[in-house]
């Protein structure tokens, strides 16, 4: 397949429709390689990843289900449970985020651009290895204490979590936004 139609044929899957296998570790070196190949003017490489290993997913499982227990005490069982599951759904989990350089010459919208080129090319990488991806944030993304139990301080962002696997059932394709609605041309100011 090339660029182009790998680009043309991606598509997330909601990670609670992922299965194993995930990529092991060779394939998501690479995966992880192809992830830097981004634009990134200054050189700041403003991302970083953390692969969430199996009992680093069962460890975020429980914080996710204590944070949510101390935040709305009269929560269902069931949606606790699935509080729970939230970080195990696929066999790969990438916790991506970034700490923006706010007194940098680059300004701070190119460092975002770039974290999220970042989370692209992991996704295009993962379709390109022959598994399935999501980029989800949700809650947790935004959570102090869930940055904090990541090793990250308050001021860096939380960009999403990439969930890896392989496609219980085959993708559907989804609507895409019209050529005609999201492209014009411009020959200059109007006289």
């Amino acid at each position: 397949m090339d660029a182009l139609d790998l680009i043309l044929t991606r598509r997330s899957v909601l990670a609670r429709n992922m299965v194993a296998p995930g990529p092991n570790d060779d394939q998501l070196e690479a995966i992880l390689r192809a992830g830097i190949r981004v634009p990134d003017h200054g050189k700041l490489a403003p991302w970083r990843v953390q692969v969430i290993d199996a009992a680093g997913q069962r460890a975020l499982a429980d914080l996710f289900v204590d944070i949510q227990r101390r935040a709305q005490p009269d929560m269902a069982e069931a949606q606790l449970l699935a509080e729970g599951r939230r970080p195990l759904r696929a066999p790969v989990l990438l916790a991506v985020t970034q700490t923006l350089q706010r007194d940098h010459k680059i300004p701070t919208m190119e460092q975002r651009l770039s974290a999220g080129a970042f989370c692209q090319n992991l996704l295009v990488a993962a379709h390109a290895s022959g598994f399935v991806a999501q980029w989800l944030t949700e809650w947790p993304a935004y959570d102090d204490e869930v940055k904090a139990a990541l090793g990250h301080r308050p001021e860096t962002d939380i960009v999403g979590f990439i969930y890896i696997g392989s496609a219980a059932e085959p993708p559907q394709e989804r609507a895409r936004a019209d050529l005609d609605k999201v492209v014009s041309h411009w020959s200059g100011p109007a006289s």
